[in-house]
């Protein structure tokens, strides 16, 4: 019992990686504004871009992937750690070398969660892409470096970043299916990467309608700028 207790208290500690509202912190800290009163009102590095300017940007993109690098690895460290302690026996029948991949794939999950649904923001938050190439890279970086790849070259060509994440998310899915990997981890990349799909729902629609904002449109701390939810 006392395992499996620890174990879901590794998930809840990967979660709260993912609650860290860097985008939101960073409007209080270096302008004293809540970031989600403010241009497409999303905490995501991409309406920072648009309300606090490039370097917030960057930095609270560094940020959100080193959220989801940091969940594996924690993972990947406190799974094992845990059931060597006296006080934590694991159960007789289970196969510590099967769970620890399970484990990790669960802790991905966690970190994504997390960022979109932020305990420290009434369970708002992010659509997950940027914090998702994090558990990507961490956990797989062929995949990783495939799905940022294709991120960038779909922005270098629409400049529409809810269509890149999305692309990102697709590539990183195909990507998954094809290398040799861990079940846990295909299982944790084509769930991860639909729900990233699926956070972008509004996207979609005002893609299909043409409406949807291109990098660089938009000013600073305006309201009336956008109202498109396409952070990261």
């Amino acid at each position: 019992m006392i395992f499996w207790i620890a174990s879901v208290a590794g998930l809840a500690i990967a979660y709260l990686f993912g609650a860290t509202p860097t985008g939101y912190l960073a409007g209080k800290l270096l302008r004293g504004i809540d970031i989600r009163e403010h241009g497409s009102k999303s905490i995501g590095a991409t309406n920072v871009l648009r309300t606090l300017g490039k370097w917030p940007a960057l930095l609270v993109l560094v940020v959100d992937v080193l959220k989801g690098v940091a969940a594996i690895v924690f993972a990947r460290w406190f799974y094992p750690w845990v059931s060597t302690l006296p006080s934590v026996t694991p159960p007789a029948a289970l196969d510590l070398q099967a769970f620890a991949p399970w484990a990790v794939g669960l802790a991905g999950l966690a970190v994504l969660l997390g960022h979109s649904r932020s305990v420290w923001l009434n369970f708002t938050g992010g659509k997950s892409a940027a914090t998702g190439l994090g558990v990507l890279l961490a956990m797989s970086w062929p995949v990783g470096l495939g799905a940022a790849a294709a991120f960038g070259v779909v922005l270098a060509l629409s400049r529409i970043v809810s269509l890149s994440s999305m692309l990102a998310a697709s590539t990183a899915i195909a990507l998954i299916c094809g290398l040799e990997q861990p079940l846990p981890y295909r299982l944790l990349v084509i769930a991860g990467g639909i729900y990233v799909i699926v956070r972008h729902r509004a996207n979609i629609q005002r893609l299909w309608a043409g409406t949807e904002p291109r990098l660089g449109q938009g000013s600073p701390l305006s309201n009336a700028t956008s109202t498109t939810e396409a952070q990261i």
